[in-house]
């Protein structure tokens, strides 16, 4: 077993660790989303980001281009509500469910780059998109023709995402790619701020996924905030490593393993053993996200 890990690429054992990290990173939210809105998890897993970030400036001032800043504010915009979304899941759905929403965004991403890019879709991508949509009928199991608020902003965390990396496609030809990160993490941490200060004042229990009062952390609280900035910044900073040590084809289709990390780890939290129709979903969503990322890098 060692020998067969050691002769792992380098990239694919980095995503694999980045995958689980992900995956804690998960757990640690849903530990805290039973104590303190979502908004408030998501104001703690950017903040870590944006000092560490702003850190770099010290050693490698930032040198680009710009000339997009509305479309650096969307990247970042878009990147915030879908991570708002994927948190408001983990705390009412199974890990597992909430993760495999978010990789659909590869998925989205396609759709998204022919929409907004003109970038070429054959035959196969729009087959890969179809079994996609397939999965995510089958993981939110609509009632009728009614899907519920989590199967919505399950949806909208991939598209979300998907219209975030669609828009760094663009950005990446006038920003330094610190810029284009913190572009999300800053609109992470202020949004919340923002959101939490006015949230008194508001009273509208179906956007509870928006608004939050801001909870003081306390005791063991404070334990799971710092696990869940560690694990949130090791994913990041591993997936990086993968993304630069092998093939990104490769690396793309070895990040779904994110996927049975988070089951397995929410069992452990008290999450329900996903039913049949729920693997098929994920089977689908996975030969999809598979099938684009693979036509993408030829």
């Amino acid at each position: 077993m060692t020998a067969r890990l050691n002769n792992l690429d380098a990239g694919v054992k980095y995503m694999l660790f980045a995958s689980l990290m992900f995956a804690m990173m998960g757990v640690f939210a849903k530990l805290l989303s039973a104590s303190m809105p979502s908004l408030e998890v998501v104001f703690f897993r950017n903040v870590f980001g944006v000092a560490i970030v702003a850190a770099t400036f010290l050693k490698r001032p930032m040198k680009h281009e710009g000339g997009k800043p509305w479309l650096l504010f969307f990247r970042g915009l878009m990147g915030f509500l879908a991570l708002l979304a994927f948190f408001y899941n983990i705390a009412h759905i199974p890990l597992g469910d909430a993760m495999t929403y978010s990789k659909t965004s590869p998925i989205f991403t396609a759709f998204f780059a022919w929409v907004f890019l003109r970038e070429k879709l054959g035959l196969w991508g729009w087959i890969a998109l179809f079994v996609g949509f397939t999965g995510i009928v089958m993981i939110a199991k609509p009632s009728g023709l009614m899907l519920d608020k989590t199967a919505w902003l399950g949806i909208f965390s991939g598209a979300g995402a998907a219209l975030a990396y669609t828009a760094v496609k663009e950005l990446k030809r006038y920003y330094d790619t610190r810029a284009i990160v913190l572009s999300f993490m800053g609109i992470g941490t202020i949004g919340p701020l923002l959101l939490m200060a006015i949230s008194p004042w508001v009273n509208i229990p179906e956007l509870d996924m928006i608004f939050g009062c801001f909870v003081m952390p306390t005791g063991v609280m404070w334990l799971h905030v710092l696990l869940l900035g560690l694990f949130a910044t090791l994913a990041q900073i591993y997936m990086t490593r993968a993304y630069g040590a092998t093939k990104a084809g490769i690396v793309g289709a070895v990040s779904y393993s994110n996927i049975l990390f988070s089951i397995a780890l929410g069992l452990l939290v008290g999450d329900p053993f996903p039913d049949v129709w729920t693997w098929i979903g994920i089977a689908c969503i996975v030969a999809a996200g598979l099938a684009v990322v693979y036509g993408d890098k030829k």
